[in-house]
């Protein structure tokens, strides 16, 4: 999956509730930054979430699924506000991926240890 794609990921499920928070925003930014993209990126990225039909682009590959999956994640959470909306269209991405309920729980797991080993060391 090319960077672009997981970009235009992000931005979707950041703006699937209606609004883009500042929170989610800056997490944008910076995944922008993480994948090596311009700001332009992102904005195309943003006007394409915002257009008619957008659609996720998912990947075929287990890593490529797994950093979506984490990175979605990690964007429903970033208002500290998980909407139904948010849920539905991850729950879709991991069923149209093939992914496992086991899976998803595994994934969640890893994402809170990290995040909280990173609080504990900074």
């Amino acid at each position: 999956m090319n960077r672009i794609d997981q970009l235009k990921n992000l931005v979707i499920m950041a703006a699937a509730d209606g609004r883009l928070t500042q929170s989610e925003i800056s997490l944008l930014v910076d995944r922008c930054a993480e994948l090596g993209l311009k700001e332009s990126d992102l904005e195309s990225a943003i006007d394409y979430a915002l257009s008619e039909k957008p659609a996720l682009k998912l990947p075929t590959l287990k890593e490529e699924k797994e950093e979506l999956l984490a990175d979605l994640l990690r964007t429903m959470a970033a208002d500290g506000q998980l909407r139904e909306v948010e849920k539905r269209l991850f729950a879709v991405a991991a069923a149209k991926m093939a992914v496992s309920a086991a899976e998803i729980d595994a994934l969640i797991d890893r994402l809170v240890l990290t995040k909280d080993s990173s609080k504990k060391t900074g």
